[in-house]
């Protein structure tokens, strides 16, 4: 486990975008517990000794508590040791995220085990409580119920009126279904208190010092999928949520065995590409980065994993965000990178989407219906951008997925036809080139052919229009989003070379290598290369270069790696380099995907320990931010995001390179 100074914020229960518990606080007693939005969901933790009772969760109500020694936080679990003169306790949350175990990476349950160590003589009980929060944005009314089922007792809570799926939006929290608490250690007690609206689970630990108990949550129906009204993937192993809790316990040994060497491996392998920094980002990202999804299956049986574009504008699928995520799921495999692009291919063939580039998502979070961002709002009410957007808590973007062609939904202006064209290229051709073969390519080879048409049309010297740092502004002649038109260029030549079409690859080979040498000229500017082609005073990060140098494609010279990474660390500032030159903002997982990039492993380790600090130091108290001030180390936007995925890139790097028994060109 990698002991912790101090993060912005702490995993506690991690599994979904709405079943996302953080302490935001140094000691875990300092302050209620929080969804990743912010939104209070409070749990409480007390521990009696002798009768007196010991605060240590969540705000505390009484003047004791047990003073926080440690916090260790691993890809799977995080644990806190408090102590005092009497006892040690040890308090750990495990949401077993094992991306082998589909299953796993699905059932709603974490595991809290807690371990007392007496130094002296005396008689301890424990005091947990989850409160209404936890299921309500509002004071609505809620009902529980105690049970008993087989080996363990539980409780559950929820709203008294149930709406599922009853809005859409970002920066909220689930108010539909119920959240569990269940325990089947002896002499266990599991009561929803009505009156003060919690959940209490009493747990004597005067013999055993050792207990286990489950925090679950079953969401009743997760997401609306193209009109089909989809439930989470793990109910289709289990009847009900009663029955995945039941399965949690009984193979609990083995789950947490798993997860651990899962953790250790993890661990092993980060450090020794950038120590402990890079260990400490790694776990801090590993269940954000999954816990952004929620996993379900469509029509045919087909898997399909949904990001929300968390801190946002809650859009689901986007496929720029799915893009820098990319490193952590082609690590274990590559049907979690497929279930992410099914849903835009669904979506790029409906008869609404009538353009000749590729979809920026397919609607927003829980709803995935159709294309969401630049919609016209032609809804007959003027404040309904306010509505939809900026007050979105609630509004429902209508099901774009069935309307004709001809109906005109989009703003084709606030599109990112470059950016996505080129994602979605570069996405399936490391899909089957991990897998060995194209079959995944075949269906949609056509809008595959499509986009690059796009891309050799507009992408060498792209003119005005967004990328996925539509956050930094607009621009025209974009050297960066030029790289990736080139790049994605070259993943439709090694696609086409997969299915056999020899002459085809061949020809976009040579045009992606004439592209990259046209790009060298055009974008040099003395020791390194520009932001936008027409400004000789402007530089950015150029980390779309990251797959030409993992691919070993060799379409930009050694040259281009070797300026712009040294030019990189003379624009670092204390929390990592700017995404360019017009602000101070940074991006954390674009400076992950540069230190990969890097031959000099000193680079690769300022880059790295850059963003560690930011993450350690940084006085916004909110889950891993990607988007902050490089300078203050202050939290700009987005929170808790998918995107995280992308600190795995030099991790990824190095098992390309190992497996291929290369080395870094």
């Amino acid at each position: 486990m990698s002991k912790i100074k101090r993060a912005a914020s702490i995993p506690l229960v991690t599994h979904d975008p709405f079943f996302s518990v953080w302490s935001s606080a140094d000691h875990l007693y300092d302050k209620d517990t929080v969804h990743w939005c912010g939104v209070v969901q409070k749990m409480r933790g007390y521990l009696y000794i002798d009768g007196k009772k010991y605060a240590f969760l969540g705000n505390k109500e009484v003047n004791a508590y047990l003073e926080q020694k440690s916090i260790d936080v691993t890809a799977t679990a995080t644990e806190y040791i408090f102590e005092n003169e009497k006892v040690e306790l040890r308090c750990r949350f495990t949401s077993p995220l094992l991306p082998d175990d589909m299953l796993l990476m699905s059932r709603p349950c974490t595991y809290v085990d807690v371990e007392v160590k007496k130094k002296v003589k005396c008689e301890t009980s424990l005091d947990f409580y989850v409160y209404a929060d936890m299921v309500r944005q509002t004071k609505d009314a809620v009902l529980g119920f105690d049970g008993k089922r087989g080996s363990y007792v539980f409780s559950n809570m929820g709203r008294a009126v149930q709406m599922p799926l009853g809005g859409s939006g970002d920066d909220v929290a689930i108010d539909w279904g119920y959240a569990y608490v269940a325990c089947q250690d002896e002499g266990a007690k599991v009561t929803f208190d009505e009156a003060r609206e919690y959940i209490r689970l009493e747990l004597p630990l005067q013999d055993k010092k050792e207990a286990t108990f489950i925090l679950a949550y079953d969401d009743l129906v997760s997401i609306n999928y193209f009109g089909m009204w989809k439930k989470a993937y793990w109910t289709e192993t289990y009847a009900t949520i009663l029955d995945a809790i039941e399965d949690a316990f009984l193979n609990q040994a083995e789950v947490k065995e798993r997860a651990k060497k899962l953790d250790e491996k993890i661990e092993e392998q980060a450090y020794k590409i950038g120590g402990d920094e890079y260990v400490f980002l790694c776990n801090m990202s590993f269940r954000q980065a999954i816990a952004a999804h929620k996993l379900i299956t469509d029509e045919n049986g087909e898997k399909i994993f949904l990001s929300k574009e968390n801190d946002s504008n809650g859009c689901v699928g986007t496929t720029d965000v799915t893009y820098p995520s990319v490193p952590l799921f082609l690590l274990f495999d590559t049907e979690y990178l497929k279930a992410m692009l099914r849903p835009i291919f669904r979506f790029a063939k409906c008869d609404v989407w009538e353009y000749d580039f590729a979809p920026h998502d397919v609607g927003r979070y829980p709803y995935a219906w159709g294309q969401a961002y630049a919609c016209r709002y032609k809804y007959g009410n003027s404040d309904m951008k306010k509505t939809l957007w900026e007050d979105g808590k609630s509004a429902v973007f209508p099901p774009f997925y069935m309307y004709p062609a001809g109906s005109d939904v989009y703003d084709v202006s606030y599109q990112m036809p470059v950016e996505e064209c080129g994602n979605m290229l570069i996405m399936v051709a490391t899909i089957c080139r991990t897998d060995g073969n194209a079959e995944f390519a075949k269906p949609y080879w056509q809008l595959l052919k499509q986009w690059k048409n796009y891309l050799v049309t507009y992408g060498a010297d792209p003119q005005d229009q967004l990328c996925t740092d539509d956050f930094a502004g607009r621009l025209s002649h974009n050297v960066n989003l030029s790289v990736k038109a080139i790049v994605g260029v070259e993943a439709y030549a090694m696609l086409a070379d997969m299915l056999g079409e020899s002459e085809e690859a061949q020809k976009h080979h040579l045009m992606a290598k004439e592209l990259a040498l046209d790009w060298e000229q055009r974008a040099f500017s003395e020791d390194h290369y520009k932001l936008v082609f027409d400004q000789d005073d402007t530089w950015s990060l150029k980390y779309n270069l990251v797959w030409d140098k993992l691919w070993g494609s060799h379409l930009f010279s050694d040259n281009v790696y070797r300026r712009e990474m040294k030019y990189y660390i003379s624009k670092l500032c204390e929390y990592g380099v700017p995404l360019d030159s017009r602000t101070t903002i940074a991006k954390s997982d674009w400076i992950l995907w540069c230190a990969a990039m890097a031959d000099e492993p000193e680079q690769a380790h300022e880059l790295i320990a850059s963003v560690a600090n930011y993450l350690e130091s940084t006085d916004s108290r909110v889950p891993f931010g990607d988007c902050y001030d490089a300078c203050s180390g202050l939290y700009w936007r987005f929170i808790a995001r998918s995107v995280q995925g992308g600190i795995f890139m030099p991790m990824l790097f190095e098992n390309t390179l190992k497996n291929n028994g290369g080395k870094k060109k």
